[in-house]
């Protein structure tokens, strides 16, 4: 600005600093706040690569020459310093129901953030605060927005979901607060979520029978037979397979993008996880000890003379049995359903997903994408961490450590 003097109403002054970054701009600028007796109500201040962005709000009931100082302050510094004279600063109002909106990519750049922002506020969705969480290249951000509390996020919700689906990029809407910051168990899915592939659908084409199980899963899908039949008639047809088959089949199923990173990162942060699967117990178990991951549950497939005998041992892992092993681990572990975070594919992991604080659909079908909390498609496993608030630095550190 031109000048420094404060218009005869004016009670209140907003100054804006912004110019390279480095140490000891912010202490300078407020010791000569502190030293005129002028009163600080509020601060915010953000970096964005080395340049540097901060606000203060004061109060002025006479001007004592603070803004003069400054002024020539920030010309010795370097900075570009700003003053806005107010009338008045209405006290903090409520604070309005904030979400949190996890962007990530490939890339992101403007195009992305454009159509991002474009919907929030075509949603009445107030951006007060964005983070950037990747490092290096642009991939991920996180957007705290303001809703409302006369506005329902299920439109805001539906609107963010068909932009993902027409985007190379995920979006996911979560109810900030305490619980969002303190997950403590995590209960995944294993085929096509944990592992890249369906495992039965590898056995079955190791046993020559790939054809006929894959027409059994369609007809599931179709709605024309439930899980459990779905399963035994499956089961039924790898009859004869030798175990040994099955233990090499599993040894080597190749890993989702991410996922030993995720639990990596989430083993040295303390967190608990957990294989939940319709699938079976020699993949589950096998991923349980080479992960280090804390609980699996899976079917037992009946073995006879070192062959599967086309059954199932004991009580089937179905939708309902999914979401009741959940309960049984958050339980035992004294962990609240608002700290759980599952992740599955298929309809047979809709149940867990709505049981958890946080239900993630994971490359699913969009049914699912529709019914979950959110959703991941473009993204690897890992991508869950960035849900977490924790940004790329971090993550890093996190592994950096080794394990005792």
């Amino acid at each position: 600005m031109s000048g420094y003097t404060i218009a005869p109403k004016a009670s209140h002054v907003i100054i804006t600093v912004s110019g390279p970054d480095r140490p000891g701009i912010t202490a300078r600028l407020t010791g000569i706040l502190a030293d005129m007796g002028t009163v600080l109500l509020d601060i915010e201040q953000n970096v964005v690569r080395g340049h540097l962005s901060l606000g203060m709000l004061i109060g002025i009931h006479e001007d004592r020459g603070a803004l003069k100082e400054l002024l020539f302050a920030a010309k010795e510094l370097d900075v570009a310093l700003d003053f806005y004279p107010v009338a008045d600063v209405l006290a903090a109002p409520k604070r309005m129901p904030r979400y949190v909106v996890t962007a990530i990519g490939k890339s992101l750049g403007a195009v992305e953030i454009h159509a991002l922002s474009k919907v929030l506020a075509e949603y009445h969705a107030n951006i007060a605060k964005i983070f950037r969480l990747s490092h290096g290249d642009l991939r991920s951000i996180e957007v705290h927005v303001e809703l409302a509390e006369s506005e329902n996020p299920q439109p805001l919700k539906e609107a963010l979901l068909r932009l993902g689906m027409n985007s190379a990029f995920d979006i996911a809407l979560q109810r900030e607060g305490i619980f969002r910051r303190s997950k403590r168990l995590v209960v995944m899915d294993m085929d096509s979520t944990l592992i890249a592939v369906e495992f039965i659908d590898e056995l079955a084409r190791a046993h020559g029978v790939l054809e006929q199980v894959s027409a059994v899963t369609e007809a599931a899908m179709a709605g024309e037979m439930d899980y459990d039949e779905s399963l035994k008639r499956r089961m039924a047809l790898l009859e004869g397979l030798d175990v040994a088959v099955m233990k090499r089949i599993a040894a080597e199923v190749p890993l989702t993008d991410g996922a030993e990173r995720l639990i990596r990162a989430l083993r040295r942060l303390g967190y608990r996880t957990a294989v939940i699967s319709g699938g079976f117990s020699i993949a589950a178990d096998m991923l349980k000890s080479q992960l280090g991951i804390d609980y699996a549950y899976s079917n037992t497939p009946e073995i006879k003379n070192g062959k599967l005998t086309g059954r199932v041992l004991g009580e089937i892992v179905n939708a309902s049995r999914k979401a009741q092993l959940l309960d049984t681990i958050a339980q035992s572990e004294g962990i609240l359903l608002d700290q759980v975070i599952a992740v599955g594919d298929g309809a047979n992991d809709l149940l867990m997903l709505e049981r958890a604080g946080l239900g993630i659909a994971f490359r699913a079908k969009l049914k699912l994408r529709a019914a979950a909390d959110t959703s991941i498609s473009a993204g690897g496993l890992d991508s869950i961490l960035y849900l977490l608030g924790l940004n790329g630095h971090e993550v890093d550190e996190v592994l950096a450590f080794e394990e005792t």
